[in-house]
C-alpha cells in the first residue's frame, strides 16, 4: 500500500472490477461494483461496494473510486473458501482510467452530440442564405433571353430565401432548445470531476463464484440533525418530527443504497489529553533586575493569554459525537447507530437530502410569556414534557395550526430547556400594557446623609381569547452587590419566583387568567446608599 495515510482529493462515479483468470490465456471479463451499503458519519463515511467474480479469477480491480479515501481503512471480505492475498492502492488521471463513465456521462454525450448537430444544421443554413444573397446581387445576362429569365430567378431566390431563412429560424430554436437540455444535464452532475481518481487491485483465488465486498472510509460526507414542531393549540399537542440532513460529495452517487447514521467518529482522534505532572518548589532568588527591565517583564506578564484550560474544555465540547434519531436504533457501548427502514439515493456534488426519521406526537402546556418592560407583547410558548431518547441540538422549523410561525434552535440537553420550552410566536389575543415608570430621589438620614431612590413599574395584562390561560410575567428587579447599597423590593401580588431560572433578580408572576379577564402586576423597589457613594447600574 502507498505509505500516505490518505489519497489525493477528488471525485468518482462508479467502480469497475477486472477479473483474469488463474490458469491459462489471459481472458479478461470485466463486471461493474454497487455500492450496497453506507454507513455515514458527522464528517465521513464508511462505504461498502459489492462485485461478482467467476471462479478461477485471480485478481479484482476497483476503479474510480474516490482518490480521497483512507487508505488505511481498506477491508476486503468474501466467502469463506476465497482467498485474499495483498490489496494495492494507485491514484491515477482520471481521463486514463477505466469504468468511470455511466449513464449520466452518457447522457451528457448524447446532449453534446445534439447540441453539435443543431450547430451544424445553423451553420448549413446560413451558408446557403449567404450563397443566395451572393446570387441576388450578380449582374443579369445581357443577350436576349435576359429579360425573360430575371423574373424565373427573381421567383427561384424568393422561394430558396423563404424556405432557407423559415428553416434557420426553426434551427436557432432547436439550437437554444439543446444548449438549455444540455446544461439541465451538466447540473445533475453536480460538482466538476476529479482529475484522479483511485483505484484498488485485490489478488484473489476464487475456487468457485463469490461475492467481494470492498470497504473504506472517506472524509467529507456527514449529517445533521433537524426538526419540526406543528403546534396545534385546540388539543395542546405538538407533534415534533425528526429529520436529518445528508449531503456528500465524494463523486460517487450514493443510488439505492442502505444508509445508516451513526454518532461515531472513525477518522477523528482515539485518545484524549492526560494530565501534566504537578509538582511543587520554591523558586531560588532572583538576583536584582534594573528598573526598565523589570517595568517591561511586567508589561509582557499582562500581555500573557489566559491559561488554555478552559479553551481546551470548549474544544472537546465541541468536537464531542454528535447523538443521532433513529428509526431503527442500535444502541452501542460507545456509539449509537440508527439504520433507515428504506433505500436512499444521495446524489454527489453537494445537493442536500432531507430525511424523515419519524415523529411523536406530545402534549404540552401552553402559556404566553411577557416581559412588558421590554416590549408590549406576549408570546405563545409550548413546555414539553420530558424527552427521553437522544436528541441532539439542531435547527427546527415552528408551525402553529397550520401556518409557519419561524425558526429557532432546538436543544433538549440544555439545563433550561424544559423552563424555556418552544416559543410559537406572538399572542396578539393577549394585550399587554406598560405604565410609565415611576421614578423619585430623596435624601434621608441624620443630616441627610443618605441617598433614596424609588422605582415603581405597573403592567396590566389582559386575555382576549375565549378560554382561560396560563400567563407569564417577567420583569427585572436591582440586585446589589455591595454592601454600601442597600436594595428593598415589594411586588403586588407576590410573584411565584424572584430568581427565576437560577437568577437573582429575574422576577416572575405566573397565574391563569381566565377568558376575557385581566390582572395587574406592580414592583417597587427602593435604593438607598450613603450620599458619597457612587452607584454603577448595569441593566
Amino acid at each position: 500500500m502507498p505509505s500516505s495515510p490518505f489519497l489525493h482529493s477528488a471525485l468518482a462515479l462508479a467502480a469497475l472490477a477486472v477479473i483474469a483468470p488463474a490458469t491459462g490465456a489471459q481472458s479478461t471479463a470485466s463486471a461493474t461494483s454497487t455500492i450496497a451499503a453506507v454507513t455515514l458519519y458527522p464528517g465521513s463515511a464508511t462505504v461498502e461496494r459489492v462485485l461478482q467474480v467467476p471462479a478461477g479469477s485471480t485478481q479484482a480491480v476497483f476503479a474510480c473510486l474516490p482518490a480521497q479515501l483512507d487508505a488505511r481503512s481498506l477491508q476486503v471480505r468474501s466467502a469463506s473458501n476465497v482467498r485474499i492475498g495483498e490489496v494495492n492502492v494507485q491514484t491515477v488521471e482520471r481521463r486514463i482510467a477505466t469504468g468511470c463513465a455511466d449513464a449520466l456521462d452518457s447522457r451528457i454525450r448524447s446532449a453534446e452530440d445534439d447540441l453539435a448537430r443543431a450547430q451544424a444544421e445553423v451553420q448549413a443554413l446560413e451558408l446557403a442564405q449567404t450563397w443566395l444573397n451572393t446570387q441576388a446581387g450578380a449582374p443579369a445576362a445581357k443577350d436576349g433571353t435576359a429579360n425573360a429569365q430575371i423574373g424565373a430567378k427573381a421567383d427561384a431566390l424568393r422561394r430558396s430565401a423563404l424556405n432557407t431563412l423559415t428553416q434557420l429560424h426553426q434551427a436557432q430554436r432547436t439550437l437554444e432548445e439543446r444548449q438549455r437540455a444540455l446544461e439541465r444535464v451538466q447540473a445533475e452532475q453536480g460538482s466538476v470531476q476529479a482529475a484522479e481518481v483511485a483505484v484498488v487491485r485485490v489478488t484473489l483465488a476464487t475456487p468457485s463464484d463469490a461475492d467481494v465486498r470492498l470497504t473504506y472510509q472517506v472524509r467529507g460526507p456527514s449529517w445533521s440533525p433537524s426538526y419540526r414542531a406543528r403546534l396545534d393549540s385546540s388539543s395542546a399537542k405538538v407533534t415534533l418530527e425528526r429529520l436529518a440532513l445528508v449531503a456528500q460529495t465524494t463523486g460517487e452517487d450514493w443510488r439505492g443504497v442502505a444508509l445508516t447514521l451513526s454518532t461515531g467518529q472513525p477518522l477523528t482522534t482515539t485518545q484524549g489529553p492526560l494530565p501534566r505532572p504537578w509538582t511543587l518548589d520554591v523558586p531560588p532568588p532572583e538576583p536584582p533586575r534594573p528598573q526598565a527591565e523589570a517595568a517591561m517583564a511586567a508589561m509582557s506578564a499582562d500581555a500573557m493569554p489566559a491559561p488554555a484550560a478552559p479553551m481546551l474544555k470548549t474544544m472537546r465540547s465541541a468536537a464531542a459525537p454528535l447523538p443521532s434519531f433513529e428509526p431503527v436504533t442500535t444502541q452501542g457501548a460507545y456509539a449509537t447507530q440508527f439504520a433507515l427502514p428504506q433505500r436512499v439515493t444521495v446524489p454527489s456534488g453537494g445537493e442536500r437530502v432531507t430525511l424523515a426519521l419519524g415523529a411523536q406526537s406530545l402534549p404540552v402546556t401552553l402559556l404566553a410569556r411577557t416581559a412588558p418592560a421590554l416590549e408590549p407583547h406576549a408570546w405563545l410558548v409550548a413546555q414539553l414534557p420530558t424527552l427521553t431518547g437522544d436528541w441532539p441540538a439542531g435547527p427546527i422549523a415552528l408551525e402553529r395550526d397550520n401556518a409557519t410561525v419561524g425558526q429557532g434552535r432546538f436543544d433538549p440537553q440544555a439545563s433550561d430547556f424544559e423552563r424555556l420550552g418552544l416559543s410559537f410566536g406572538r399572542d396578539d389575543r393577549i394585550a399587554v400594557r406598560s405604565e410609565p415608570v415611576q421614578e423619585l430621589t430623596s435624601a434621608t438620614g441624620f443630616m441627610s446623609g443618605r441617598s433614596e431612590r424609588s422605582i415603581e413599574r405597573r403592567f396590566t395584562v389582559e386575555n382576549r381569547h375565549p378560554r382561560a390561560i396560563t400567563v407569564q410575567v417577567l420583569d427585572a428587579a436591582p440586585v446589589t452587590q455591595n454592601a454600601a447599597i442597600r436594595v428593598q423590593s415589594a411586588y403586588t401580588p407576590q410573584p411565584a419566583d424572584t430568581a427565576w431560572g437560577g437568577q437573582p433578580g429575574l422576577v416572575l408572576w405566573q397565574q391563569e387568567l381566565a377568558a376575557q379577564a385581566s390582572s395587574a402586576f406592580t414592583a417597587k423597589h427602593t435604593i438607598s446608599h450613603d450620599k458619597d457613594v457612587t452607584v454603577r447600574e448595569r441593566h
